[in-house]
């Protein structure tokens, strides 16, 4: 962006801004003596060269105003080999900035330049050291009233903090160290205040799994118990959560967080190694970090981002043509609202879109919108300023087809995407943040939006430094807070660039890290097989819900730069996807004999799931059917309802035509014809009698009964005739004691006095089951597969 030396748009106040003019000039000459006048032996040190580490903790007020005391705290820490003596730490106002490209400049160096880095306060504005002993640090506070520090026109004034003293190598006092830092000086309400949107995002990893618990509650599953650590007193979300309640901020919310938070109110699971689930211990903490954020987003503005926040550029790049995608991107979007609604109590905006880093082309702002947003964050490092104009553009500006592009500032994006866990780097980092601001500001009395849209994910400290740079924002004289929707709706500056920037803009460093073509198409393979699925259900929603937004969860953005994690989640919803489509299966089949001409085939469906299964079509075909025919066709199939947890053996009738083996095929089917599951082949050993050998064995047969007819009548008979050989009358019923044989006429009637047809087996209906006795066909259904040499039901 095409930035001026001086704006011709400042407007001084009244005479007391005229004398501050004059000040600053009066104090500049010195600085200029200074720097054509360098004394002798004071080197200017090279980058990282000085031996004193000058730490710069605390600075306040960060935005002075009249009548405030200026205090500054920290350490000093001597890194060189030789001790310094007569040290002193100073406090130096530099040179007045004027452009935002000078603040970046300063910031940059790390060298001493005398004269440059400003004059010390000095008098009793000093802190001493009799010496500094190698690798010890001291620490110091100096406080200032801000009317010493001789400040002139509103604006932006390099500070500085300086250590001085000797060395037994060079006893002659030198600046030994020095950090620099940015104070911002606007005592009074600015003329025109920057209206200034900034985003809170409240956004995490992926942590449910499309895996839920057996029974009709379907406890979830998480990959880990990690989000009740965020969710934690102290924990990253936790903090977001407390520093942002008290700010004037739009907050950014994912609603996955809020789902996966919502389940963890009731039982949950975590995924083990072994692949065993342990119970979760987020429960509680889970409750009370929802009834604060209820509490804090009341009245404030929400945008509800699409259901796991789909990486967009991957979608753009990579997905857009693997069928199904743009599918998932509306769905996320369309469950957006209702998940924000349900769990928060307020109607979220679903209007905007963000890309990662805001980083946009043609194809990613037409992905963005296709599924119902009219609004993308964009970022000012991609859709560059392109014209003169001596200023900041507001945010807001058309970029065609009815899209409007809310361009984030990327200085004041990426101020605190460094290292804020040292209160050195996060004290800079917030007089930096204001500094920018200010600048921003005073570039010109135009009436401008600015948006601030930070990392996605801001570690805890990062979170911490955010706040107190909004914090000192909202309360500073030249700024005022802003809705995101009330940015967007402003009217764009004339000047502002508008043209969305090419696809081979795209950063090369954003395009190394995007989902691969492979993991859509791996997606949309899961999909083809949720759908087969689905059909057969009775009550789908039980998979619909849990696998779709599985599935959303796939294109997370939050995948970027975790490649491996990511294809491991992609690999266990389908692998899980495919241990349920195995619920519902065919029983294995040994061989099956089948003797005669025809007879029926059992195949058995088993269904473990909790739900009944409908919609199946179970087909049994023949692979010669010259042999063997099914139904009187080369298959037959018949529909199947199986109940939740149980089994359903379906018959079939054959016919055969000519022995041998036939191999049979049983393959489930959807009603819609797709097949469901592997198919169960077996063999039917058939074995055809002809006429005349049925009629040589029922010959044979009644032979043997005729014989055994003979023997029985002969038998009895000489029975009969041993009571008269022995003497015995036929009148004495009384009991032989030769051979003790009962001799009553009711259990020893001859064949002769018996009725016609009753035979002695039917005088006793209560005698044993004889071992000649037939045995069923088949055995008792079994979940296991058939005995070899299994026979049909005739």
């Amino acid at each position: 962006m095409a930035e001026p030396a001086d704006f011709p748009g400042l407007t001084p106040s009244p005479a007391r801004r005229w004398f501050r003019r004059a000040g600053v000039l009066l104090t500049g000459a010195p600085l200029l003596a200074g720097l054509l006048q360098l004394p002798v032996g004071q080197p200017a040190y090279a980058a990282g060269s000085d031996p004193v580490v000058v730490s710069v903790d605390t600075l306040t007020p960060s935005a002075p105003t009249d009548g405030d005391t200026l205090t500054v705290s920290g350490t000093v820490t001597n890194k060189g080999k030789r001790t310094v003596t007569d040290a002193h730490v100073d406090l130096r106002v530099g040179q007045l900035l004027t452009t935002r490209s000078g603040i970046d400049d300063v910031a940059a160096r790390t060298d001493y330049v005398p004269g440059a880095d400003g004059t010390e306060i000095g008098g009793k504005y000093v802190e001493k050291f009799s010496k500094l002993t190698p690798g010890v640090s001291q620490p110091f506070t100096i406080s200032v009233p801000v009317d010493k520090l001789d400040l002139g026109q509103d604006g932006v004034y390099q500070f500085g903090v300086s250590l001085s003293g000797e060395t037994a190598t060079e006893p002659y006092e030198q600046v030994l160290g020095i950090q620099r830092t940015f104070l911002p000086w606007q005592p009074e309400e600015a003329d025109t205040r920057t209206r200034t949107t900034y985003l809170w995002p409240l956004i995490s990893t992926v942590h449910m799994t499309a895996e839920t618990g057996p029974g009709e509650q379907q406890t979830p599953v998480f990959l880990n118990d990690d989000l009740a650590t965020e969710i934690s007193p102290g924990g990253r979300l936790d903090q977001l959560l407390t520093l942002g309640k008290d700010l004037d901020v739009t907050w950014v919310i994912d609603p996955d967080l809020l789902a996966s938070v919502d389940a963890m109110i009731g039982t949950y699971g975590v995924q083990g190694a072994d692949g065993t689930s342990t119970p979760g211990t987020g429960r509680a903490v889970a409750m009370q970090w929802l009834a604060e954020l209820q509490d804090a987003v009341e009245g404030k503005e929400v945008v509800a981002l699409p259901f796991a926040d789909p990486d967009l550029a991957s979608i753009a790049h990579n997905g857009k043509n693997v069928t199904g995608t743009l599918s998932h991107l509306k769905s996320a979007t369309d469950v957006a609202a209702s998940t924000v609604e349900t769990i928060l109590h307020v109607t979220p905006s679903t209007d905007f879109a963000w890309p990662v880093n805001g980083a946009i082309d043609p194809s990613i702002v037409k992905i963005a919108t296709s599924a119902g947003a009219d609004k993308v964050i964009a970022r000012s490092d991609s859709l560059k300023e392109t014209g003169d104009l001596p200023y900041t553009p507001s945010a807001a500006r058309p970029v065609g087809g009815g899209t409007t592009a809310v361009v984030a500032d990327t200085r004041l994006s990426t101020a605190f995407q460094g290292d804020m866990t040292n209160a050195d780097g996060s004290t800079l980092a917030v007089q930096k943040f204001l500094a920018q601001s200010l600048t921003t500001t005073l570039q010109t009395n135009k009436q401008r939006t600015v948006v601030v849209a930070p990392q996605r994910m801001p570690s805890t400290s990062q979170a911490q430094t955010m706040a107190e740079a909004v914090t000192a924002l909202q309360n500073a004289n030249w700024s005022q807070s802003q809705d995101l929707t009330a940015t967007a709706d402003t009217k764009p500056d004339p000047g502002a660039t508008t043209k969305v920037p090419s696809a081979s803009s795209y950063p090369a460093t954003l395009r190394r890290h995007q989902l691969p073509q492979s993991a859509f198409a791996q997606i949309a393979t899961t999909q083809d097989k949720l759908d087969n699925f689905k059909i057969i259900l009775t009550d789908r929603t039980r998979v619909e819900t849990p696998f779709g937004r599985a599935i959303n969860r796939e294109m997370a953005t939050s995948w970027r730069g975790r490649s491996g994690a990511a294809d491991s989640f992609r690999k266990g919803v389908e692998s899980y996807l495919d241990d349920l489509t195995d619920q519902v299966k065919l029983i294995e089949k040994s061989e099956t004999k089948l003797s005669g001409g025809s007879a029926t085939i059992p195949v058995t469906v088993q269904n473990n799931l909790v739900q009944p299964v409908d919609n199946l079509v179970l087909r049994v075909t023949s692979t010669n059917p010259t042999r063997l025919k099914i139904g009187g066709e080369d298959y037959q199939e018949q529909p199947v309802e199986v109940s939740g947890g149980h089994s359903q053996s379906v018959k079939f009738t054959t016919s055969s035509n000519a022995n041998g083996p036939v191999t049979v095929i049983a393959q489930l089917y959807t009603k819609d014809g797709q097949k469901y599951g592997p198919a169960v082949t077996f063999d039917v050993k058939v074995t055809e009698f002809t006429a005349m050998v049925m009629l040589v064995i029922g010959g044979g047969f009644l032979l043997l009964v005729l014989a055994g007819l003979r023997m029985y009548t002969q038998r009895k008979r000489a029975a009969a005739r041993r009571p008269e050989e022995s003497g015995h009358g036929s009148e004495d019923a009384a009991t032989d004691e030769d051979d003790g044989t009962d001799r009553n006429d009711e259990n020893h009637a001859s064949p002769e006095n018996r009725p016609q047809g009753e035979s002695d087996t039917a005088l006793r209906a209560d005698a044993p089951e004889q071992p000649s006795d037939p045995t069923p066909d088949t055995a008792p259904e079994s979940a296991d597969p058939s005995g070899t040499g299994e026979r049909v039901d005739r």
